[in-house]
């Protein structure tokens, strides 16, 4: 199973057991990760008296002069190519490196079009920030951070958080990741949330916590929503909680994180009250899911397709999707690839393949005394073959 990033995922053992309460699964599958949320922790300022004081880290050794300015050096002097042209090489267009299509067709490329105006102020340290100019970018959030500027305070605790250009300093990115949230600064709102439920640079209070999660859930931080949600579903167990969360999963999905993605697809196919336009969405939500990464998506897409579950039965497209559950680690893909290989659905009948997949997920811990007697079954021959096959397994 691929690891849980904490600011993603908080309790999807919980949602996942809500869910199986309210319907009629399609498998079985024991949660390998299930996390508690436990007591969320609180909002207490962080008060370090060298805030303002960020020690710079150490400078590349290739960098002269001013210490202040990060020397990128005579790699940034030169324009970049732009799509279309042909590099240059002493004023004079060299080969073309790859192909472009429209020049290829004889067709220029089409106008970019046009950008709409902006008419505020430039944000010159997220600029260099961008670009990699870390140290640029401190001295020039520093003085605004100082004067109440939620951005670059956010900014400031993001880079000291990170050890970029300068020390790492988590306690004075704490002080600023609160500063910014008093502000209400949505991304600054979710980190300092996070800090509060792990209660490790500042002291845990659950009730500010989950205040500063739904501010910034409701203020569109997508990580936020998708925590928020998790919050709801773990505070009020049963459809109620279902229902308030769903909300907040669909903004999350709609922006792309891939745990909320296959929530949605869950909560969507639970719910006996959701409109039937979003019930035959849940595939597609669980497919965007698997297509991100998300192994846990991937077995249970492969599951839906190949039992025919909130759709057609598609035992190719759900044997693929459990291979490469089963190739990253997934113990329950793995088992489940063995049955396939077994009855041939989805791929040829291949017992040793299926007794390697039998012998991995037996050695993670997972029991199954249908396969048990399958693997038996066989010669020894056979058995030695699917050993060394499962030895010589490495995860994609």
């Amino acid at each position: 199973m691929r690891s849980i990033p904490s600011h993603h995922r908080l309790i999807l053992a919980v949602l996942a057991g809500a869910c199986l309460a309210l319907a009629s699964p399609a498998i079985g599958q024991e949660a390998e990760d299930g996390l508690e949320i436990g007591d969320a922790p609180a909002i207490m300022p962080v008060d370090p008296s060298d805030a303002g004081e960020i020690e710079r880290g150490a400078r590349p050794s290739s960098s002269t002069g001013d210490a202040n300015r990060l020397d990128r050096g005579e790699r940034d002097s030169a324009p970049p190519v732009t799509k279309g042209d042909k590099p240059m090489v002493g004023g004079e267009p060299d080969a073309l490196q790859g192909i472009n299509i429209y020049l290829r067709m004889g067709t220029p490329l089409p106008d970019v079009p046009p950008e709409k105006p902006y008419e505020g102020e430039p944000d010159t340290a997220y600029g260099a920030f961008q670009r990699g100019l870390f140290l640029t970018a401190v001295d020039r959030a520093l003085p605004r951070a100082q004067l109440g500027d939620p951005a670059a305070q956010t900014l400031l605790a993001e880079i000291m958080s990170r050890g970029l250009g300068v020390k790492r300093d988590l306690k004075g990115a704490a002080f600023w990741y609160g500063q910014a949230a008093q502000g209400g600064d949505p991304a600054a709102m979710f980190k300092y949330a996070l800090l509060l439920m792990e209660g490790k640079e500042v002291p845990q209070d659950r009730e500010k916590a989950d205040d500063y999660m739904r501010r910034a859930a409701d203020a569109g931080n997508a990580s936020a929503q998708f925590n928020w949600a998790q919050i709801l579903v773990a505070g009020t167990p049963g459809v109620r909680g279902l229902t308030a969360a769903m909300p907040y999963y669909e903004k999350a999905a709609e922006q792309g994180i891939a745990d909320a993605q296959y929530a949605l697809a869950q909560v969507y196919s639970a719910l006996k009250d959701v409109p039937a336009e979003k019930k035959a969405r849940a595939r597609e939500w669980m497919t965007r899911a698997a297509r991100a990464g998300f192994d846990t998506a991937q077995l249970d897409m492969g599951l839906w397709l190949v039992n025919g579950y909130n759709g057609p039965r598609d035992y190719e497209a759900g044997y693929r999707w459990l291979s490469i559950a089963a190739a990253r680690g997934n113990v329950v893909a793995q088992n489940r690839l063995a049955h396939l290989y077994i009855n041939a659905l989805g791929t040829a009948p291949d017992p040793i393949e299926a007794a390697k997949w039998y012998v991995l997920s037996r050695r993670a811990g997972l029991k199954d005394p249908g396969l048990e007697d399958f693997y038996l079954g066989l010669t020894e021959e056979q058995q030695k073959q699917a050993i060394d096959r499962a030895n010589r397994f490495r995860r994609t």
